[in-house]
């Protein structure tokens, strides 16, 4: 219970340096702030970012987006960070006419981290970011992974644009084989029609075997008429005899 309400405290105290600091520009235009009060009141917020966040009371002012922005950012930068120790001695103060850039550092159980703080021309607050300090090496060691990775990726695009281009060899090929099968297939077709013309042959030969049949008939006929010639006779039909007939009699 106790934690809680110094955390309220302190932001009370916060938001009432906010409402001085506002009163104190109606009054003074040139010199709103002075650099000592603008360090105080950044370590005041950074003590008061921390506890909130680690009394899990950050849901309480999800309403104020500055606020909730940054106690999301502190929270992000727990995980490079660590646990906070305490506020270093290095500020950075900057003012100007439209706003106020307060840098604070923080030391952190695993690394250091820079809280930026800016106040606008009214002394609000209007954003805090907490960024975690890397060392050189952790700093190449990303930029270095990063190239890696970049780089592979354009390798692979690159192997994949070659495999795609060479797979374009294969396509005349892929054409002729199904041209061969629409051959084969059309082949197959064709057969039944060429076989159909030896029956055909064969109809034309028994035809001709008939007229010949018919003109010896005639003929005969003829003969046993005493007619000179078959100019008038008319053969309407022809019967075959049964030849076994033929041979009992």
């Amino acid at each position: 219970m106790k934690k809680i309400l110094l955390v309220l405290g302190m932001i009370t105290c916060i938001l009432g340096l906010t409402a001085c600091g506002s009163k104190a520009d109606e009054t003074v235009a040139d010199d709103r702030i002075t650099e000592e009060d603008a360090i105080l009141y950044a370590d005041n917020l950074v003590e008061s970012i921390n506890a909130v966040v680690q009394a899990g009371m950050e849901e309480q002012y999800a309403g104020d987006e500055v606020l909730a922005a940054a106690f999301a950012s502190w929270k992000a930068a727990q995980e490079d960070m660590g646990s906070y120790q305490a506020i270093m001695e290095d500020h950075e103060v900057e003012i100007s006419e439209k706003s106020t850039i307060i840098s604070v550092m923080v030391d952190g159980s695993i690394r250091d981290a820079q809280v930026e703080i800016i106040l606008d021309k009214n002394l609000e607050l209007t954003s805090v970011t907490t960024n975690v300090q890397y060392s050189f090496g952790e700093l190449m060691q990303k930029a270095l992974l990063n190239t890696v990775i970049g780089m592979g990726t354009v390798f692979v695009v690159l192997i994949l644009i070659s495999v795609i281009i060479s797979a374009f060899v294969l396509i005349p090929k892929i054409q002729s084989a199904f041209s061969r099968k629409g051959k084969e297939v059309q082949e197959e077709k064709r057969e039944p029609v060429v076989s159909a013309a030896p029956a055909t042959a064969e109809a034309e030969e028994d035809l001709t075997d008939d007229l010949e049949l018919v003109a010896v008939i005639a003929a005969a006929i003829a003969a046993s008429e005493g007619a000179a010639s078959t100019d008038g006779f008319v053969v309407r039909s022809i019967r075959r005899a049964n030849t076994n007939k033929w041979q009992r009699a």
